[in-house]
């Protein structure tokens, strides 16, 4: 996964539908399958996932144990009744052609193994015994079955992948890549999903130009997953409309709540809501303007030093009818050096193998301390490495989002 989140653009910028199979097979932020594990690319474009090598191995590794189980075992012992489930060992990882190949084969070896004087010592007569004729017939039906289990498996594999591709693709349509620079700020942005295998989830980040100030925007939606896509392409399209109007920030705030008591109505869910931090930067008056609508406060590096910069609380989009409050915008100043990051929950809320959460006040004060002022990418880079140190399993979604005012010339 690069710094935007966004891996996996086609030549002209769309998005191409890609699976990510095994997130644990990645380098932290990278955007490419481990060697070994390339998927298979069909026809209709989609990867399908390959199997890993043992898989593929297995069928082999079990003929060689049977093999070597009726060379060590007394005569009597039927071993080789054994390969009547090789079929279905193999329509485990192999397709149908492969499965019924196997079968071929299984019948002739069991065929060697119950009648050949040279092979086994065995008289040419057993071959056609009864319980030898009864497990070619068990073998054969076994093969049907392994060969249609292999084409079904086939079949729910693409299914699969070309609905988690989609769903990426919607996804990254949504959560489209943050420029290196937008009008006169310069970011990065990061997106990791808590969906294993996909990047589909409740988190959102977009950041806007418009003539007179840069405007941005990270939340969390309730729930995630695919429930939650609905409500972050409203709440993203609100922003992105919204955002070029020529109303103050609080405005802009306002416009989204409206929007998802409207949608709330439409679903039916009274608890539906969005945590939300909306920010908005003058480069005139070198500030940043901040509403913050129950999330996590933005926090600010400057100097080496760490500071979240705290306001006004308000109620997340959604439930601002529950009480008579308000929403408050604070200002703060926001100089070139410095690096404005946001965040959402499943940052600090990510857990050690000891329950711990991630400390990422301290992190951040013990990496950029005493060390040139770091810019919006750098930011990124970091949280993206040190993170999965931290923890292993993302229980939750992802979303860094870092700014920095434009050096001046």
């Amino acid at each position: 996964m690069d710094r935007s989140g966004m891996d996996g653009s086609g030549p002209d910028g769309s998005p191409r539908p890609v699976m990510e199979r095994n997130r644990g097979a990645r380098r932290p932020g990278r955007g490419h399958p481990a060697p070994g594990r390339a998927g298979v690319v069909e026809n209709s474009g989609f990867e399908v996932p390959r199997p890993p090598a043992w898989m593929r191995w297995l069928p082999a590794a079990y003929v060689a144990l049977v093999l070597l189980l009726e060379t060590v075992t007394p005569t009597e012992w039927a071993v080789s009744f054994l390969l009547i489930a090789l079929p279905v060992v193999a329509a485990y990882t192999l397709g149908p052609l492969s499965v019924a190949a196997f079968t071929a084969f299984t019948l002739a070896l069991e065929g060697v193994i119950a009648g050949t004087p040279c092979c086994t010592g065995h008289n040419i007569h057993q071959l056609w015994e009864n319980h030898h004729v009864a497990a070619y017939i068990a073998t054969a039906l076994v093969g049907i079955l392994g060969v249609a289990l292999a084409a079904h498996r086939r079949r729910q594999e693409r299914h699969l992948v070309r609905a988690h591709s989609v769903a990426e693709a919607l996804m990254r349509t949504l959560l489209r890549p943050v420029p290196h620079q937008v009008g006169h700020v310069l970011a990065a942005g990061l997106y990791r999903s808590g969906e294993v295998g996909t990047m589909v989830g409740g988190d959102l980040y977009d950041i806007r130009a418009t003539k007179t100030c840069e405007r941005a925007i990270i939340g969390d939606v309730r729930g995630k997953g695919l429930k939650a896509v609905r409500t972050v392409a409203d709440i993203l399209g609100s922003f992105r409309e919204a955002a070029y109007d020529q109303g103050d920030l609080l405005s802009v705030a306002a416009r989204m709540e409206r929007r998802l008591v409207r949608e709330a109505a439409e679903l039916r869910d009274d608890e539906l809501f969005v945590t939300a931090v909306l920010i908005e930067y003058d480069a005139v008056a070198g500030e940043v303007t901040i509403v913050n609508h129950g999330h996590i406060e933005p926090v600010l590096i400057s100097d080496g030093e760490v500071t979240p910069l705290l306001g006004p609380p308000a109620l997340p989009l959604g439930l601002g009818t529950l009480a008579d409050v308000t929403p408050t915008a604070y200002t703060h100043p926001f100089a070139p050096g410095d690096v404005l990051l946001l965040c959402t929950d499943g940052l600090i809320e990510a857990r050690d193998h000891d329950g711990a959460f991630y400390p990422l006040l301290d992190r951040l004060h013990h990496h950029f301390t005493g060390r040139p002022a770091p810019g919006p990418a750098d930011v990124v880079d970091f949280l993206n490495t040190d993170l999965p140190r931290h923890t292993r399993v993302f229980q939750d979604d992802v979303a860094i989002l870092a700014i920095a005012p434009q050096p001046t010339p």
